[in-house]
């Protein structure tokens, strides 16, 4: 199956799990919806789409690749990811920021965890993650055994 890996990141994270995904998916290729030669998705089989998560939104990327492709999309196998430190309300995200119909025809959607560099993050998000999380130093919480559940419900 003829498989594109598509991810929205602002520190990695997202990135990161992408990849992931990719290197467990025999022949899929990852690709950065910030690059601007996002290849026609016509030419997949299947097509997964991963955002990080900040205040309850996703990537203005993956959100306009979303509403861009709802059609299209709805003929594929699609496979839907979050990645952020709270999973609380990963699925408030998928419903407020993924087209109705591109939702309802997900094979697949989880929340595969996220990083918190504080070596990459601005003064504002290090003082939130001590305030709500009382972490200030790395911390990464992506879930290769989720991973793995994530890529055996796009092969099932």
């Amino acid at each position: 199956m003829n498989t594109i890996v598509l991810f929205a990141t602002k520190h990695g994270a997202a990135q990161e799990i992408a990849k992931r995904i990719a290197d467990r998916m025999d022949g899929a290729i990852a690709h950065d919806l910030k690059q601007s030669n996002t290849p026609d998705i016509a030419d997949f089989d299947c097509v997964v789409v991963g955002s990080s998560v900040y205040a309850g939104a996703i990537r203005k990327e993956a959100k306009a690749f979303l509403s861009q492709n709802a059609n299209t999309l709805r003929n594929k196998k699609i496979g839907l990811f979050l990645s952020g430190m709270s999973s609380g309300e990963m699925q408030k995200a998928f419903t407020e920021n993924v087209p109705d119909d591109v939702l309802q025809s997900a094979k697949v959607k989880a929340s595969l965890g996220g990083v918190f560099d504080p070596n990459k993050a601005g003064f504002m998000e290090r003082v939130i993650m001590r305030i709500v999380t009382k972490q200030s130093g790395f911390v990464s919480t992506i879930d290769d055994k989720k991973i793995d559940e994530f890529v055996r419900g796009m092969d099932s």
